[in-house]
């Protein structure tokens, strides 16, 4: 027997315990009763007016996000990957910051932007303008990396024959990238009906709730657990069966080239539309990144934020209340990167063990291991948290209340992005190195340890920094589970909202934004590329 088996079923196990156990105190919770089995709290929560508004204001707000979404994403991904218009880099660097910028914060910014007179976004369009604003780079890159593999031949033909650029992006282009148009809508929905960050900032003001608010809201004394089972399980199953439909489209169509000469693609000059087409990416741009991140920098260092930042109105006074003054905020960043480096350091040892398992086929159910890793993915946060709440506030495991039950929701959210990675990584890797070490007797763990984790170190790492930056940025499980003692960045910028402290709050969404993008500049330096998959 391989003395590495130990280790792999160790590893699978773990990674079955951290799936099972909330998931399966979560259904159980939602059907039981005083006397056994019941389906009173589904009957309660699909005969409650007030639930059934959050259900439909949650189906519309991601339609609308998914469409919007679609509208400015695959022009975009259209004008960088087919056409000559300028900045191309800039314009997806400034949609790089678009996605990892944490669209909370995003919200605070705009509440911030609109002033005084900030009524339009507290409404369902401004909801969705925000989410939407967030969300488009997942049709992006959906759109631009499925251009980036398709050549210009089709292209070139149509063009010949007499038709104009846009009949040929619309004639030509678009069918060869349906499947990836309709796989990042379905993204942006998924997206937008996990979100909990910008419907608790911009709805509840205005008095109306969305299914992860109602969630939340749930839990506020005194908590109806039963019903918040209930009520994330339909938002569980509709994650799962969009992801479902993404993959069948996915699947279901694909495009090659035929020919010696296939594979080049030619950029599509477009005239005198060049800068008004730069124009309008960077006035997207602009909403999303210019003013939002130009407003927090401005309240950061001003006395009244909503005033021009004169010299009287310049002020440090924000650092000093925000780091020295407001109790919750040094030991809030000092579990947000503890939790952090924790996180991304075990995930990413958890997840290179996994994903060399799976790929190399180590053990029986290998592919069961493979679809536990990703199945996190169709967990939204809010769900997870109610889950692990249910499973870690009873014996044997009491975990509430200690930075343990965060570190579990962190690592159990976070798994299928580093997953992703790993197993990306150990793919591109022969196993022939590995086999001339088992011919010269080495054991697993050792061919592992000496050649294949020296060889993958690179997607190894660039795992570590996806699940570090996914930790920071988390709100929608956090604001479920934190308490007095271990709350984190995003739940201390949300409490500072309900206290009207924006320049506190652009301090920390600076400091966010900061650790950020330092972590993606490392991943950018590691893998020689950037995170949309453009190279450098």
């Amino acid at each position: 027997m391989d003395r590495a088996l130990p280790v792999w079923i160790l590893s699978a196990l773990a990674l079955v315990v951290l799936m099972a156990l909330p998931l399966g105190w979560l259904g159980w919770l939602s059907v039981s009763g005083e006397h056994g089995a019941t389906l009173a709290h589904y009957r309660d929560v699909f005969t409650d007016l007030a639930l059934r508004k959050a259900l439909w204001n949650t189906i519309v707000l991601a339609f609308w996000v998914g469409l919007v979404s679609v509208a400015l994403g695959a022009p975009l991904a259209w004008l960088t990957a087919r056409t000559d218009v300028p900045g191309r880099g800039l314009i997806r660097g400034l949609v790089l910051a678009s996605f990892v910028t944490p669209p909370f914060l995003g919200a605070f910014a705009w509440v911030m932007l609109a002033g005084p007179n900030a009524g339009l976004i507290f409404t369902m369009p401004g909801l969705i303008f925000i989410v939407s604003i967030y969300t488009f780079p997942y049709v992006y890159i959906m759109v631009a990396n499925t251009l980036a593999l398709i050549a210009s031949d089709l292209e070139e033909a149509a063009a010949i024959l007499g038709a104009g650029r846009f009949a040929v992006a619309r004639t030509v282009t678009l069918p060869m990238v349906l499947p990836a148009l309709a796989s990042g809508f379905i993204l942006a929905v998924l997206q937008a009906l996990a979100l909990f960050g910008s419907p608790a900032i911009l709805a509840l003001p205005a008095g109306f709730h969305t299914v992860t608010t109602q969630i939340w809201s749930l839990f506020q004394f005194p908590p109806k657990v039963e019903q918040a089972a209930a009520f994330s399980i339909p938002l569980l199953l509709a994650t799962a069966l969009l992801l479902q439909l993404q993959k069948q489209l996915l699947g279901r169509r694909g495009y090659a080239a035929v020919g010696g000469k296939g594979g080049q693609r030619r950029t599509i000059p477009l005239g005198r539309w060049r800068w008004p087409a730069l124009g309008a990416c960077l006035a997207v741009m602009s909403c999303a990144i210019f003013m939002p991140y130009g407003v927090l920098a401005k309240a950061a260092f001003a006395r009244a934020w909503a005033q021009p930042l004169t010299r009287d109105n310049l002020t440090l006074g924000n650092f000093t209340f925000t780091f020295f003054e407001y109790g919750a905020t040094r030991a809030a960043i000092v579990n947000t990167l503890e939790l952090g480096v924790m996180t991304a350091c075990i995930g990413a040892a958890m997840v290179a063990v996994l994903s060399y398992v799976t790929n190399r086929k180590l053990v029986a159910g290998h592919q069961l291991i493979a679809f536990l890793a990703l199945a996190p993915v169709v967990v939204p946060g809010v769900v997870l948290a109610v889950g692990l709440f249910i499973a870690y506030t009873r014996p044997p495991f009491v975990l509430y209340g200690t930075l343990w039950i965060l570190f579990l929701a962190y690592l159990t959210k976070e798994m299928p992005v580093g997953y992703a990675q790993a197993d990306a990584t150990f793919r591109a890797i022969p196993a022939d190195l590995e086999d001339a070490g088992r011919v010269l007797g080495a054991g697993r763990l050792r061919i592992l340890r000496e050649i294949t984790a020296p060889l993958a170190k690179s997607g190894i790492i660039a795992a570590w920094c996806f699940i570090f930056i996914g930790v920071i940025r988390e709100l929608s499980a956090s604001i479920l589970l934190f308490t007095p003692n271990t709350k984190v960045m995003s739940v201390v910028i949300f409490d500072l909202k309900e206290e009207g402290q924006f320049g506190a709050i652009s301090v920390l969404g600076l400091v966010m934004l900061a650790l950020t993008f330092a972590t993606v500049a490392l991943v950018q330096a590691v893998l020689g590329r950037d995170v949309l998959g453009a190279r450098r």
